[in-house]
């Protein structure tokens, strides 16, 4: 069933430094219908100065959800988006923010969905990127395109209130996406039989799995595509053997 796509969007901040940015955050999101904002350890939160920066947002500060880890952040999530400013080697396809924003609006209206941001000195590692689907950046001047965090949020903001605002999409039939823990599921299990096969090298794994990532994040694969596909590598991993 549908729902307003905007409340079905969680920001997530990763190791965020500074306290001021969380709440200059929380601002931008209120400003543009948002209120699911969550932290992957934060350095200081809460603090009085996320307060100060908040202004009258200090309910989206008070509803913040605080993880240990990115994959936490992520549980039940069917599309992540990576926000950075970085182009990144092997990376999942990087759009433009407004091009993300609708293809966000567009899962969101059905299940849940995550934007997520860097540390303001570090931005997104590696390991970060890769359990996103998407890669997006604001076309910002190529020679400063330093943007403080708060305001990359805002930019963000404005764009999925604006691409939710837009006229709805014909109804039709609805994919239902596998969700964050299934295809780090299915990431496992095709680690695991690799390596069990000899495929895999661990002592010389080269760039297999993200190459694997960037694969399947491009598909952004169904639920039942994800069992169809652990059934494959679970039969091919240990063949039945065939009666005569």
């Amino acid at each position: 069933m549908a729902v307003n796509p905007l409340k079905n969007i969680r920001v997530v901040l990763c190791g965020t430094a500074h306290p001021g940015n969380i709440g200059a955050a929380a601002r931008a999101l209120k400003t543009m219908g948002l209120a699911r904002l969550t932290l992957v350890a934060p350095e200081r939160f809460p603090d009085p100065q996320a307060v100060r920066l908040a202004s009258g947002a200090t309910d989206v500060l008070r509803g913040a959800r605080i993880c240990a880890s990115l994959d936490q952040a992520l549980a039940g999530a069917a599309f992540a988006v990576a926000c950075t400013a970085r182009p990144r080697e092997l990376a999942v396809t990087m759009v433009t923010a407004r091009e993300a924003a609708a293809r966000v609006i567009g899962v969101a209206r059905t299940q849940p969905a995550a934007l997520v941001f860097g540390n303001e000195t570090f931005g997104l590692t590696g390991e970060d990127v890769g359990k996103c689907q998407l890669l997006a950046t604001i076309p910002a001047n190529p020679r400063y395109s330093s943007l403080n965090v708060a305001a990359a949020v805002q930019v963000f903001a404005y764009e999925l209130r604006i691409a939710a605002l837009g006229t709805a999409p014909a109804r039709e039939k609805q994919r239902t996406l596998a969700v964050f823990e299934e295809i780090e599921g299915l990431y496992g299990h095709l680690e695991r039989a690799m390596l069990e096969t000899g495929y895999l090298n661990p002592g010389h794994p080269k760039k297999l799995m993200p190459r694997l990532r960037r694969l399947f994040g491009r598909a952004q694969l169904e639920q039942e595509e994800v069992n169809i596909l652990r059934g494959i590598v679970k039969t091919l991993a240990r063949p039945k053997l065939r009666k005569p």
